[in-house]
């Protein structure tokens, strides 16, 4: 998914929002004849604990993108918390930011810059609880007779984007590379892979999760095969340096705030961060759960989806949630640059307590330090 990360106003942000009874007693001696026995009291039963109703607000549809949060209410680590949550699933037309802070949901799912921090220093009280990726899935990929092989090879080249405010992980590569974005062809780049299936851009930006994998699901004109890895040539932002935050957790201040809210928090984050420990060892459950769930896409789209989505949770250093301090002031910097932030946010723009507490409730491997991906197989269309 690729949310539009670009600075609003927070009259736009609101404008645009949207019985377990007692177990009966064993059965008692036969007594000896006695004058008449008043008739046993019957056991006392006890209501069962009522479910805490909350909702969270995700950044797209149904898919692997979102998988934990989709296992968590299927496996009943949300109920085993106290907790009754609705999944309110995205779309181009929801922008979690705007849900959360006009109160159409407790939690969202966002980007961390372009949404989150810019909605904040637009008057919106959110608060980023959990940083669940750890890495940036963005890409820039080309096909190998293009010998595009870093970010200096764009010179004079059609370049793909989806723009929008999706480039600043793009821009600030090719400043970095000493090219002026300015002064290069910047191609307005549809939500797919088709420019550059067609030649009508040289290299195409690309989610490792997903327009990534539409090339590598599309047959091969020369071959009559689907196209391999080995056909493209692929530039990681990550690895550029320019990479940016993306899905983390956030909610309200003054939700927050409200008594025993934290705590609400604490017991939402622990079963979310359980459930992707799951879809991390329980790889092949967690797909049927989410194409279960209502997702437009193949099986072999979602199977490619959650192994790239993995591999940008895991391994969490600190932790699942914990945010990397290091990648959260590289992204503030380059959101600064290109103007999706006009300042530093302010301290409490993120707190790391939630998720800590969250973290100390939790059994088994919580840093996920010996992750590696599965081979997936794509089939033709993602099928």
């Amino acid at each position: 998914m690729k949310p539009m990360i670009k600075a609003f106003s927070f009259a736009t942000l609101v404008t645009l929002s949207l019985a377990a009874c007692a177990a009966p007693a064993a059965p008692a001696a036969p007594a000896a004849p006695a004058a008449t026995e008043a008739p046993a009291a019957p056991a006392a039963t006890e209501a069962p604990a009522a479910l805490t109703p909350v909702r969270v607000v995700l950044q797209w549809v149904p898919q692997s993108q979102f998988a934990g949060y989709y296992v968590a209410k299927d496996k009943g680590f949300y109920a085993a918390e106290g907790l009754d949550v609705t999944i309110i699933p995205g779309g181009p037309d929801i922008a979690p930011a705007q849900v959360v802070a006009s109160d159409g949901a407790e939690f969202g799912v966002a980007w961390l810059p372009g949404r989150m921090l810019a909605a904040r220093e637009a008057g919106a009280d959110l608060v980023n609880i959990a940083q669940i990726f750890q890495r940036s899935g963005t890409l820039m990929v080309s096909f190998k007779e293009k010998n595009i092989t870093k970010v200096e090879d764009f010179g004079g080249k059609n370049i793909g984007s989806w723009l929008l405010g999706n480039e600043p992980e793009l821009f600030a590569a090719m400043r970095k590379a000493g090219l002026d974005p300015e002064k290069e062809k910047i191609i307005k780049q549809n939500f797919d892979m088709s420019q550059l299936l067609n030649g009508e851009v040289d290299v195409a930006q690309a989610m490792i999760y997903n327009e990534y994998a539409q090339v590598l699901e599309t047959k091969n004109p020369a071959t009559g095969e689907l196209y391999k890895p080995e056909d493209l040539n692929v530039i990681n932002f990550n690895e550029v340096g320019t990479a940016m935050l993306q899905d983390g957790v956030m909610a309200r201040e003054s939700w927050l705030k409200q008594p025993g809210n934290e705590d609400i928090a604490v017991k939402f984050l622990r079963a979310t961060f359980k459930a992707w420990i799951f879809c991390r060892d329980n790889f092949d459950e967690c797909v049927e759960i989410v194409l279960n769930n209502g997702t437009a896409l193949g099986e072999s789209h979602m199977r490619w989806q959650l192994n790239e989505i993995n591999a940008l949770i895991w391994p969490s250093p600190k932790g699942i949630g914990q945010m990397d301090e290091a990648l959260y002031k590289q992204t503030v910097e380059i959101a600064k640059t290109y103007g999706i932030l006009k300042q530093d946010p302010d301290a409490g723009a993120y707190r790391t307590d939630l998720a800590q507490k969250a973290l100390e409730g939790l059994e088994g491997d919580i840093k996920g330090e010996g992750f590696t991906k599965i081979t997936v197989e794509l089939k033709e269309g993602g099928n």
